[in-house]
């Protein structure tokens, strides 16, 4: 008789990540190959040090032996030619913070900060206790409204800006799809969402004159510095930066230094080139084996980027992704295409890069500059 048990194996950063274990082995869809481990994604922490860790480890164990209930059901069933008619419940905001949970160690750790926030807004609107099979359309039409109109649960004052709103919802809709999949819900209510559309913002970025003037000025840790520019000068974010080591750079006669990165969903390996410039940067880190750039962190850097920026006498608002806007924004003004810097940056979509091309439209500044009128007095 098939049995599943929920296993686990030790990871990085103190945690353990949590499989399922088949006996006898099946057959993975994916791959058409015998296989006795299914690894669910999900993390726990192995010395948890609080309450909510403690928490955390808690409801994802719950979750996992949920999924393990229904994979031992669904086996069975097609082992005695049964159909499958599952159907399971479980806290919503706990499986809300499971998932949230998934993208502490993939992707940045403000993208993780804002899943949580998503969460958060979720529990002011309808408190803890609502279960997967109580959700309906009035949740999803209400939690969108909550949004757009309740104040901004940290400061107490004024509105969540409509593009937050429409973050937060994104997220909201994400776990609502994921609940079906795993068959908490009975009907897609996801389906059934109207999405909050953004507002169109202004991506703000730096000139090569600025970039120039930013250089010379003086910042308390020169290491903020050195990444800001790696970031302008490679167009990677801030969590690639601070995970970049060593061994994932090369150099060859055909290709000149490049960083060898791994796309977190697919696993599929490619070549990032960077210039020598942006080399000879990685060159002034104190290390030489290991990660590149130690002992900073991403809620250390804003406080002296902004003094920083000040300083300068920029008057622009820049975070460090600003940084890789810049590079964006300097790529298509230098004459890059847009399909090329679209691959640079790594976005899917060549849409998702076109944003850029509304900061810096050549054609536009070219058809500004082809009217001149020889008017006295001005020159």
């Amino acid at each position: 008789m098939i049995n599943v048990t929920v296993r686990k194996k030790k990871v990085t950063n103190g945690r353990y990540s949590l499989y399922l274990d088949y006996y006898p082995a099946i057959i993975n869809p994916s791959t058409g190959k015998e296989s006795r481990r299914e690894f669910l994604m999900l993390k726990i922490y192995a010395n948890p040090k609080s309450e909510t860790e403690r928490a955390h480890n808690k409801e994802t164990i719950e979750f996992a032996e949920l999924i393990r209930s229904k994979r031992l059901i669904q086996l069975r069933n097609k082992e005695y030619g049964f159909k499958e008619n599952i159907s399971f419940n479980f806290n919503f905001l706990a499986f809300y913070d499971v998932i949230a949970d998934g993208y502490l160690n993939n992707g940045s750790y403000n993208n993780y900060l804002s899943w949580k926030a998503s969460k958060n807004y979720f529990a002011a609107c309808f408190g803890k206790d609502l279960s997967t099979n109580q959700l309906s359309l009035l949740h999803i039409k209400k939690y969108r409204e909550f949004l757009l109109s309740t104040a901004n649960l940290r400061t107490k004052k004024g509105k969540l800006s409509v593009n937050t709103a429409s973050s937060y919802y994104k997220k909201f809709i994400r776990v609502l799809k994921e609940a079906y999949k795993e068959n908490l819900t009975d009907v897609n209510l996801a389906l059934h969402a109207d999405y909050i559309k953004e507002e169109q913002t202004h991506r703000e970025y730096l000139t090569e004159e600025e970039l120039g003037l930013l250089w010379k000025t003086n910042i308390k840790h020169e290491i903020i510095k050195h990444m800001a520019f790696f970031s302008t000068l490679t167009g990677l974010r801030f969590v690639d930066i601070e995970n970049l080591s060593w061994d994932k750079i090369f150099k060859d006669k055909h290709q000149g230094y490049y960083i060898q990165l791994k796309e977190k969903k697919t696993g599929n390996i490619f070549n990032h080139p960077i210039s020598e410039t942006a080399h000879n940067l990685l060159k002034l880190q104190s290390t030489r084996t290991g990660k590149i750039f130690v002992g900073i962190k991403y809620s250390q850097i804003v406080r002296p980027l902004k003094k920083w920026i000040e300083d300068s006498g920029i008057n622009k608002k820049i975070s460090f992704h600003n940084f890789r806007h810049s590079y964006a924004t300097l790529q298509l003004a230098n004459g890059t295409d847009i399909y090329t810097v679209s691959k640079l940056l790594g976005h899917k979509n060549v849409s998702t890069t076109q944003i850029y091309t509304k900061v810096m439209d050549k054609n536009k500044i070219e058809a500004a500059n082809r009217i001149n009128l020889d008017l006295d007095g001005l020159s």
